[in-house]
């Protein structure tokens, strides 16, 4: 089979600060100017700049800015420059764009459209003075690069974002320097989830996303342990073995190390486990789909995308907490060595499970992956991450991901940092009225028990990880948008790497800010 080739990396995009004023930069095509909505209408800035070196009419940019309405992330209004410009610059439009008044996730929605609309210039010129504080900055640089987000093997490639962005700021100094190259990691990072979950699973077999996976991690300080299907037998991952079983591609799991060194060492008493589900495709088993619920299920393998891609960046960001990512990968298929309705199988550690439903396949990948995970690298906190249940999107839509945990403080500290990702979370119940779901006459539990089914599938994960503070993000709602719409590009969306990076970057800075008030 003569598979189709697809770009393997995220785009470099050069963000550049500088205290410049816009039409000091002559090598940019484009200078693209932010209009905020305040209490007397649109508002606009560095008009005076502009106006004078360009030839374009004062009072044309101030009405232009009118046609934005309530400026709105993703309006926008071009104006051609065609005389008063210096010799040899190469600017020939300034395009107002609308952020509303100007808050981190509106600078992160605009962005993203930004990146859309300036395809074709290699260079643009966007004026974010009094607009670049730290949250700010990071918004915008997330938005940028996942807005500009293609993959495709076309004989025709789609025009790429520009390369280069020079950014008028405040200032140029280290503090903004770093802020931009942390933000480029981090949503490099997301472009990273994206790119493995929309890859067509006749490339993406288990095998093909694991060398995937260790290329990603590989140089970033990462161990990887690979547990191929021998290993998996020997060492008891009946729920992946299932799962895997009627697929000519069989399935493995990942293990990735990182652990923090030197200085960068700051939380040595924490230990945190992440678990992605890594379903490469999803025919449902011999309970097999409808067609038009098979069509997305390439994407099914997102959760393990997400923790791969949060993993790749911990080094680059000096994580100082020790991170191990499970990666449980497998392709549900059917074929006559398929698991069928009635099996009853042996999870990692010795619980089992009666399978009432093959497409109910993400709990028992993930059971093995957090029972070894609890008995084995003994985590302080495990968060496994998956597109499990429609019960998620048919309680929440589709822009959103479902919450559960075992303690409120959890629960809280990811809400937070989803929050501040612009990926929300909404918190559903543990609750153990639904436990008599879970009931089997032959087998500790069954697999498929029902409705609510967010929450039975919850409580079913919940008995693997005997003790352990965990949280489970079920993004089945949120693992694909049905459209262009700001940052996010139709199709897998890769929800969760921003929220991740950020949980973790929490605890980063309360060490941090509590060892620099301890040597005041």
């Amino acid at each position: 089979m003569v598979l189709p080739s697809f770009a393997q990396d995220a785009p470099v995009v050069d963000f550049v600060p500088t205290t410049a004023t816009p039409v000091q930069i002559d090598s940019a095509s484009l200078i693209a100017i932010p209009v905020l909505i305040g209490s007397q209408g649109p508002q606009v800035h560095f008009v005076d700049d502009i106006v004078s070196e360009t030839g374009v009419d004062l009072l044309g940019v101030v009405v232009a800015a009118t046609e934005l309405d309530d400026a709105h992330p993703g309006s926008f209004v071009e104006i051609p420059v065609s005389s008063g410009l210096t010799e040899g610059q190469s600017l020939r439009s300034i395009l107002l764009f609308g952020v509303d008044e100007g808050s981190p996730g509106q600078l992160r929605n605009a962005a993203g459209a930004l990146a859309r609309r300036t395809r074709g210039h290699r260079e643009v010129t966007v004026c974010l003075r009094a607009l670049d504080d730290d949250e700010q900055l990071r918004a915008f640089v997330e938005g940028f690069v996942l807005g500009g987000f293609t993959l495709s093997a076309r004989e025709q490639q789609p025009s790429p974002i520009a390369s280069k962005l020079n950014l008028v700021c405040s200032e140029q100094g280290a503090r903004v320097r770093g802020v931009l190259e942390r933000s480029t990691v981090q949503a490099r990072a997301a472009w990273q989830a994206r790119r493995l979950a929309t890859m067509p699973s006749n490339v993406k077999s288990p095998r093909w996303l694991a060398g995937e996976v260790e290329s990603l991690v590989k140089g970033h300080s990462i161990k990887v342990t690979e547990f191929d299907q021998e290993r998996l037998a020997k060492e008891g991952f009946g729920g992946i073995l299932a799962v895997g079983a009627g697929s000519a591609s069989p399935p493995v799991m990942l293990q990735l190390d990182y652990r923090p060194r030197g200085a960068d060492a700051r939380r040595k008493d924490e230990h945190i486990v992440l678990v992605g589900k890594g379903i490469t495709f999803d025919t449902g088993g011999l309970s097999i789909k409808p067609a038009e619920a098979m069509a997305n299920m390439k994407r099914d393998m997102t959760g393990a995308a997400v923790v791969a891609s949060v993993m790749s960046a911990l080094h680059q960001l000096k994580c100082g907490v020790r991170v191990t990512a499970l990666l449980p990968l497998a392709e549900n298929s059917l074929s006559g060595s398929a698991s069928r309705p009635g099996d009853v199988i042996t999870h990692y550690g010795g619980r089992t499970t009666e399978i009432t439903n093959t497409d109910a396949e993400g709990r028992l990948v993930l059971a093995d992956a957090m029972a070894y995970a609890a008995k084995k690298l003994k985590p302080t906190t495990l968060v496994d991450i998956a597109t499990l249940t429609g019960g998620a999107k048919v309680a929440l839509g589709t822009r959103m991901g479902a919450l559960f945990a075992t303690n409120p403080e959890l629960a809280a500290s990811l809400g937070v940092a989803a929050r501040d990702a612009g990926e929300p979370l909404w918190e559903l119940p543990l609750s153990s009225e639904y436990e008599p779901k879970l009931a089997s006459k032959v087998a500790d539990a069954v697999n498929s028990s029902g409705g609510p089914p967010a929450i039975t599938a919850a409580l079913f994960l919940q008995r693997f990880v005997r003790g352990v503070e965990w949280a489970h993000l079920d993004i089945a709602s949120s693992g694909d948008a049905e459209d262009d719409r700001f940052e996010w590009t139709k199709g897998p969306t890769g929800f969760g790497v921003r929220t991740l990076l950020r949980w973790l970057e929490q605890g980063d800075s309360a060490v941090v800010q509590s060892d620099s008030e301890g040597k005041q």
